[in-house]
């Protein structure tokens, strides 16, 4: 009877043990030196001390943590973003000198308590040149609080037999941060997550700055717009432009009381901004957002650019399929696209925001409509062959104050569909749902309010400019939206839409980017492959055959097959 209690006991003890020696262990991992918060205490910045900015700001201290950088870069320092779904991103310090894309793989995510993961490089940043790489945060770290940056590493035992001269930083959290910002030649355009949370709500911009740069040099400017994610800052003034390159821009947010938090940013303020192109605007562009849709991109491009779609806009969503090399193929065929890497998640909106401003100096008229869309005209179901002037007809006239045209939707099914059609999206399925849904959009971007302020598919307009709503009689967008269940369910993984990232997160039930009566999981319902088929409807089926069809030994093929 008296063992039980002994026996107890030493449980107890090596408990309290294993406990001691763990956070010994993790400090001596990071240095020892007292660990990092992201409590808003710790960030509000003192206008008499050097503790201005928050620690995201100075990337120059990351130096401190990686020995063993050299030119075969055993280690990276980085920032690192807490993602949906336990996926971290890593992005290269904007001071770390990068060689080939080959010195870039084989790295490994290094955590506090020593687990590891693959670091998969993921390309470069468009506007800053910084790498970036993704890892799964592995299970035991997520069971730990708080969770901090892990190291980028080919070396792990190396880093781990080694001391640092710096603490750890806590990971950033994607809900709150400053990601991208883009020059004009008026202003900077800042995206910030997690600052206005809701639609139609906003913070004024009065209580908010820009910040760029670092400490008691850091220059503050007057915020002039605040809607959604996107924030306009003045320039600041500078005498040089030599170091636009090394300064981080951020946004500072004022309370009631007069204190400040400044956002954790990733962003940089760069001279991307060059006057007037040299070069013509195309009459009409195409932008979309993707995440691996290289099977659909050469439908796509094709039929567009053969009724008068001049130039390509995709705004890539951290895909990892083959879409980069369908690109390069397409670009050999004459196609004019552009990729531009916006990796940040659920930003659709943002990103379109992004696309208007950064558009206008190449492009007159942008539609803005998704990969799985096909807009034509009852009227062209006569026609022979395609013609650049079809969409340019749908185009209201010059000085006429329309600045915006919308276009109806017919939502597809999987029309008896189990697997993607070989032939393409137009050919393959042909039964939709009775009723119109929502409507895509041709902006002129020249009447896109400063804002930038869109809902999905169409923007808020400059207030001497209205908008136009197409009758189905003129035009129709075809939606392939439901389409074989293979394909649909990657939609539960990842979804760019801003108001349902996933699927499987029951908030926001009623929105129209879910699929009606499918629930939260990504299970096949027994009745797939016929659901959402009230209309049969074969018009731009057949058109495009005509269009884009020919016989082969094989049998009879599509133009992008």
């Amino acid at each position: 009877m008296r063992r039980k209690p002994c026996f107890a006991g030493l449980l107890l003890s090596c408990a309290v043990f294993f406990i001691f020696s763990f956070q010994i262990s993790r400090k001596a991992f990071f240095s020892g030196g007292d660990l990092p918060s992201l409590s808003s205490d710790k960030l509000l910045p003192s206008r008499s001390t050097n503790s201005v900015a928050h620690y995201a700001i100075h990337e120059a201290n990351l130096a401190h943590r990686n020995r063993q950088l050299s030119s075969v870069l055993r280690s990276i320092p980085t920032l690192s973003i807490l993602l949906p779904d336990w996926e971290i991103l890593l992005i290269s310090s904007i001071h770390t000198p990068l060689s080939s894309p080959d010195s870039l793989r084989d790295f490994l995510c290094l955590f506090h308590n020593n687990a590891t993961s693959p670091a998969n490089f993921s390309g470069i940043l468009d506007f800053t040149g910084r790498a970036k790489f993704k890892c799964r945060m592995p299970p035991s770290v997520r069971r730990l609080r708080p969770f901090f940056q892990p190291l980028l590493t080919k070396s792990p035992k190396n880093e781990l037999s080694s001391s640092s001269s710096s603490p750890a930083m806590e990971l950033m959290r994607w809900t709150f941060l400053a990601y991208e910002s883009l020059e004009t030649e008026d202003d900077v355009v800042l995206f910030v997550k997690g600052v206005n949370h809701r639609r139609g709500i906003n913070r004024p911009p009065s209580d908010l700055k820009c910040v760029f740069g670092d400490g008691d040099d850091a220059i503050r400017t007057a915020v002039t717009s605040s809607e959604q994610e996107v924030f306009r800052c003045c320039h600041p003034n500078l005498t040089t432009r030599d170091d636009y390159n090394k300064m981080k821009i951020t946004l500072e947010i004022f309370d009631s009381k007069g204190k400040s938090i400044l956002v954790p940013s990733v962003a940089y303020y760069s001279p991307r901004y060059g006057g007037a192109s040299l070069e013509a605007k195309s009459m009409i562009c195409a932008c979309t957002m993707v995440y691996n849709v290289g099977k659909f991109l050469k439908e796509w491009v094709i039929y567009y650019s053969s009724i008068g779609v001049e130039k390509f806009i995709l705004y890539d969503n951290g895909s990892d399929d083959e879409i980069s090399e369908i690109v390069k193929e397409l670009k050999l065929e004459g196609y004019i696209i552009e990729i531009v890497f916006w990796i940040w998640p659920k930003t659709q909106e943002a990103g379109f925001s992004h696309s208007a401003e950064y558009s206008k100096k190449s492009c007159k008229w942008m539609m803005i409509v998704d990969i799985d869309e096909f807009v034509f005209s009852p009227s062209w179901l006569n026609s022979l062959e395609p013609s650049k002037n079809m969409l340019k007809s749908l185009i209201p006239p010059e000085n006429n104050g329309i600045g915006m045209i919308t276009i109806m939707c017919n939502d597809y099914g999987p029309s008896d569909r189990i697997s993607h059609p070989a032939e393409g999206v137009t050919q393959g399925y042909n039964c939709r749902i009775k009723a119109e849904e929502r409507h895509k959009s041709i902006v002129l971007l020249e009447a896109v309010d400063p804002s930038l302020l869109n809902v999905i598919h169409h923007f808020r307009l400059r207030k001497e400019f209205r908008w136009r709503k197409m009758k189905s009689s003129e035009a129709v967008v075809n939606h392939y939206k439901y389409q074989a269940w293979p394909e649909f369910r990657m939609k539960f993984r990842r979804r760019v839409s801003t108001y349902v990232v996933d699927w499987k997160d029951p908030a926001n039930p009623t929105s129209k980017d879910r699929a009606p009566g499918l629930g939260n999981t990504a299970v096949e319902p027994p009745d797939w492959a016929r659901k959402f088929c009230e209309v049969r409807d074969d018009r731009l089926r057949l058109l495009t055959r005509r269009w884009f069809g020919f016989q082969t030994a094989e049998g009879y093929r599509m133009a992008w097959q």
